[in-house]
């Protein structure tokens, strides 16, 4: 009799998982079943601002493999069916199916938990008002579309300013929206340091975007017809005829937890090397709904992208599968940008290498993408975070134009190798007028921290 294993969730690490099992063991050997709640699988929910805001041409863009795909390689895929209860005693999962209700249990040997992330949505009045999204899935993508496309759209307003907000702020930008990002934060993207924040601001605002800092949603307001027709601050209103949620995801763990299973501090499920949910022999998770290491810090955190989720799944299957492989953790890199404001960072910005109780230099350089005198050339800067002493490698964050973002991955090499700033200066990368200067934008940076390592041993 063939083993079963059971995914549940139909994105990147379930369906990951599920085609990495299967390529390893057949139909005979081993049933796959993997439940979905929505009506879509495998596909990039990181495209969605850019399917909303026009330059990506339709959903299907978006989509890697169909749910038709994955049948014909024999995984039993059943859309608009929801997990909605774990029995680990019994080895077996409660499904119910969205649109008509009916229940039923489906049993186990082998359980992928897929569940991904939920946006933050705060609980104050008026919030499940027509034209209020989150965006996490191409149904949530399919539905501001609709709000938009009913006509008479012109204001947008966008609460919260990490990734998704400016993303999003950008997606209403293109499709010609008069745009307010309002953000409790200091500045945007507070997954840099505030100085670094400050510069996506500046660039926002010279975009036409309104950037409202330092104000938290009270309310939205809605008209006679239930639609929303602004936000409220303690100190102002701001109208708006969709309203787009930024403010970060949650893991979506709830099923996890009420079946018993080890949530870290962070919400997420806890894993080991393998990905298997730590205390639960045949019990696999990642993706959104996990918590991961940084390398780093050493710390556990929460880390929403798909990157690391197609990883977890590519593991998972492969154990499974009866093969094996780890994933060891993270340094924390990513990257986005605001039409063309590129924004990237890897490993430690200046409050986590604090709470970490790291001591540090920091070095701050603005530099070109190109050689100054070649057409084209922008600028850009770049902040490097180095230990004391040692000269490690903490953290490195970029803003710039053109060029800019994908020069973060020379950092999260580093920061994977344990690199020294030093050790980075004599980093040996590809240069020609065209796409750098004789010295890298990061390397300049790495030279000016090391320097200022260098001067802390000597006591100046």
């Amino acid at each position: 009799m063939a083993e079963r294993l059971v995914v549940i969730g139909g994105d990147a690490t379930g369906m990951s998982a599920a085609s990495q099992a299967r390529r390893r063991r057949g139909p005979d050997d081993l049933e796959i079943i993997a439940f979905e709640r929505g009506h879509h699988t495998s596909y990039s929910a990181c495209g969605i601002p850019y399917w909303i805001g026009g330059e990506v041409d339709g959903a299907d863009a978006l989509v890697a493999r169909t749910a038709a795909e994955h049948r014909e390689r024999g995984i039993d895929l059943r859309l608009g069916t929801e997990a909605v209860g774990i029995d680990l005693d019994r080895r077996r999962v409660r499904t119910r199916e969205v649109a008509g209700g009916a229940e039923s249990w489906t049993g186990f040997d082998q359980l992928v938990i897929a569940t991904g992330a939920v946006p933050t949505r705060p609980r104050i009045p008026g919030i499940d008002a027509d034209g209020v999204h989150g965006v996490q899935t191409l149904d949530d993508g399919e539905a501001v579309l609709r709000t938009l496309e009913r006509g008479g759209a012109r204001r947008a307003v966008v609460v919260g300013g990490g990734y998704i907000g400016v993303e999003m702020a950008e997606a209403m930008i293109r499709r010609g929206l008069d745009v307010t990002l309002v953000d409790r934060g200091e500045q945007p993207m507070s997954t840099l340091d505030p100085d670094m924040g400050r510069l996506v601001r500046e660039a926002m605002e010279g975009m036409g975007i309104e950037v409202v800092s330092g104000a938290e949603v009270r309310k939205v307001l809605t008209g006679d017809d239930g639609r929303v027709r602004a936000v409220a601050t303690e100190d102002a209103e701001y109208p708006a005829d969709v309203v787009v949620l930024g403010l970060g995801v949650q893991p979506n763990t709830g099923l996890a937890r009420d079946a018993g299973l080890a949530l870290g501090e962070h919400g997420g499920l806890l894993t080991d090397l393998a990905m298997r949910v730590r205390g639960a022999e045949g019990v696999w998770a990642g993706g959104d709904c996990v918590e991961v290491l940084n390398l780093v810090s050493g710390t556990h955190q929460h880390i929403a992208l798909g990157t690391h989720a197609n990883k977890h799944g590519r593991v998972i299957g492969i154990n499974i599968g009866g093969g094996y492989a780890t994933f060891p953790g993270v340094v924390g890199t990513a990257v986005s940008k605001v039409c063309d404001v590129e924004i990237a960072r890897t490993g430690l910005k200046e409050s986590q290498a604090r709470a970490a109780g790291l001591r540090f230099v920091t070095a701050v350089i603005e530099s070109s993408s190109r050689a100054g005198y070649y057409p084209g050339a922008k600028t850009m800067t770049v902040k490097m975070l180095a230990e004391l002493r040692t000269g490690r490698l903490l953290g490195l964050q970029i803003v710039g134009r053109e060029g800019a973002a994908k020069r973060v991955d020379i950092g999260a090499v580093a920061l994977t190798a344990g690199m020294t700033v030093d050790q980075m200066t004599a980093l040996d990368l590809g240069y020609a007028p065209p796409f750098s200067p004789v010295w890298d934008p990061v390397l300049v940076a790495a030279r000016k921290a090391a320097d200022k390592v260098e001067a802390e041993l000597r006591g100046h």
